[in-house]
């Protein structure tokens, strides 16, 4: 399991712009953004650049911490 700290996430509609930017990154599964606690975790079902991740979630609206 992998866990990333996300800043900038503040209500429900937040977490769902993080896990739907996470799932559309081929090798990434199950999917889980706790709002509490700013982070997001997943499964890595092959090695994945971490710069295509931080692009992803800068792109959603939001900031790896």
């Amino acid at each position: 399991m992998t866990y990333l700290k996300i800043k900038g996430m503040s209500c429900q509609h937040c977490v769902m712009n993080v896990k739907k930017a996470l799932e559309a990154i081929d090798g990434i599964a199950n999917v889980m953004v706790d709002l509490d606690k700013g982070e997001a975790s997943f499964e890595q079902t092959h090695p994945i650049d971490g710069e295509l991740i931080r692009e992803k979630i800068k792109k959603a609206g939001y900031e790896l911490g």
